[in-house]
């Protein structure tokens, strides 16, 4: 028999930058009865997103602030700035990153690799509750 579910939760980064997620994600929804499905991420804002990278060294998480904040720096001459110099910048990491992710269930455990973890990527530099709904489908 098939399985479905669906959560929402919010979560708030304490700063800008990268915060792995995964036992908050694995502690908002079972899916110890699951052998073979699927969990899906989406997270409804424009201005943080979502990825999947190492989960052990607190350096690449600092790292990967400083590459994306290389790459797409804030107060450049963006026409979109509305709500500060970090407005577009936020939009732009957003849609780099994205906002969605799936990951498959394997024997009721998400079957990430030994090192990768979940990470929620806040772009603004005050952050905001973040909302995500996670989906889990599977037999």
């Amino acid at each position: 028999m098939m399985i479905f579910r669906q959560k929402e939760i919010s979560i708030k980064a304490p700063k800008r930058g990268f915060f792995l997620i995964t036992d908050k994600i694995l502690n908002a929804v079972d899916i110890s009865d699951i052998n073979i499905g699927m969990m899906n991420l989406f997270l409804k804002h424009t201005s943080a997103s979502l990825t999947i990278n190492e989960n052990f060294s607190p350096d690449v998480r600092l790292d990967m602030e400083k590459i994306s904040n290389k790459l797409v720096p804030d107060g450049y001459f963006y026409n979109h700035n509305l709500e500060g110099e970090d407005d577009m910048p936020a939009h732009f990491k957003s849609s780099m990153f994205g906002v969605s992710l799936t990951i498959p269930i394997t024997e009721g455990r998400l079957n990430l690799g030994t090192w990768q973890g979940i990470y929620l990527n806040e772009h603004r530099n005050y952050p905001t509750q973040r909302t995500i709904i996670i989906s889990v489908w599977g037999v």
